[in-house]
């Protein structure tokens, strides 16, 4: 019975690991595949959508990529996951395989568990896992907790009464893997790669296969087909939150910014840096317009890197109206984030 279900691929990941390219990727080389995408925002602007819908694949025409705009994914299960993935199953030429890229704040586990959901569960099966790291952060530290320090901050701090949250998202991601893809390899030095790697081995509880990658470069052969059956699997997969019923999104914050034509890309992405530099900014992504040009700029930060490439031109009669979601830890700025990008 397990065979005749359409197989799935979540896509985790924390905030601007390359989830999106990634799966762009996969859409690029779908060897005559037909695929669909659900893809989750956090926020109410298709930034991730728009950027797959862009593609212009055959096997994965606009229609088959479907936009969960109404919050995290694994806390709307019933009212947005559920129905969208009978959607398209119920499609006259249904999928062979789906793809579904969570947000950046996602907790992967939940969301596995909903395959065992009744309506679905005879019909669809999660191949597997992917988790996509930004290797160059975590590197860097941006999100390797160490327990000791974190347990010596609680003695010292009395205000403090839970863990780093954005710790417990990563690690969760991570715990629920079936397959890693350490991204953003190229940023890295050997040593940086090697040591990244051993500190991901640490956190998982089984054996699971890490492998490098620039920009969501990975064969597609290698992040489809893993068999992973991970709905019938959940006790390997340990989560900070096994005791919540759901979770939250308290200590997180987003907002979005209209933004006007700017005389170059090199003008947005120094005022993005500057936005990251003095306010709590984690992750920004959106589209503008470049006075005199004609392709519409892909604009993306993390931290303060930026990167920006145009990705397709503006349609005719398009509005050529710029739009940036911004996210960060709860009590940032959101005026003063306004006023330095937007100006």
């Amino acid at each position: 019975m397990s065979l005749a279900k359409v197989p799935c691929t979540i896509v985790t990941g924390f905030l601007g690991a390359g989830k999106t390219t990634l799966v762009r990727h996969v859409l690029e080389n779908a060897g005559g595949r037909r695929l669909a995408v659900i893809v989750n925002e956090f926020g109410d602007v298709g930034i991730d959508g728009e950027i797959l819908k862009s593609c212009g694949i055959e096997s994965c025409p606009e229609d088959a990529i479907v936009e969960l705009a109404n919050g995290c994914i694994c806390c709307t299960v019933a009212d947005d996951f559920v129905p969208a993935l009978k959607g398209l199953l119920d499609r006259p030429s249904p999928p062979e395989h789906i793809v579904i890229e969570t947000s950046g704040l996602a907790l992967p586990k939940p969301l596995v568990k909903a395959f065992n959901w009744p309506e679905i569960a005879s019909r669809v099966t999660v191949d597997g896992v992917v988790a996509v790291v930004d290797g160059a952060a975590v590197a860097a530290g941006r999100f390797a907790d160490d327990p000791e320090a974190i347990a010596r901050q609680r003695a010292e701090d009395s205000s403090l009464d839970h863990d780093n949250a954005l710790g417990e998202v990563f690690e969760d991601q991570i715990l629920c893997a079936d397959l890693v893809i350490l991204n953003k390899a190229d940023l890295m030095s050997a040593d940086a790669v090697a040591s990244v790697t051993d500190q991901i081995g640490k956190t998982l509880p089984r054996a699971v296969k890490v492998v490098e990658a620039a920009n969501g470069q990975v064969p597609i052969d290698v992040l489809l087909g893993l068999g992973a059956r991970a709905e019938s699997d959940l006790a390997s997969r340990p989560s900070h939150h096994e005791l919540e019923g759901e979770h939250d999104h308290d200590d997180f914050d987003t907002f979005i910014i209209d933004l006007p034509a700017f005389p170059s890309q090199q003008v947005l992405a120094d005022r993005m840096v500057k936005a990251a530099e003095q306010h709590d900014v984690l992750r920004m992504k959106g589209f503008v317009h470049i006075a005199g040009k004609p392709m519409r700029l892909l604009v993306q930060g993390v931290g303060t890197r930026i990167q920006h490439q145009f990705d397709r031109k503006w349609s005719a009669g398009e509005a050529r109206q710029g739009r940036l979601v911004v996210i960060g830890e709860k009590g940032f700025d959101r005026d003063a984030i306004r006023a330095l990008i937007a100006g």
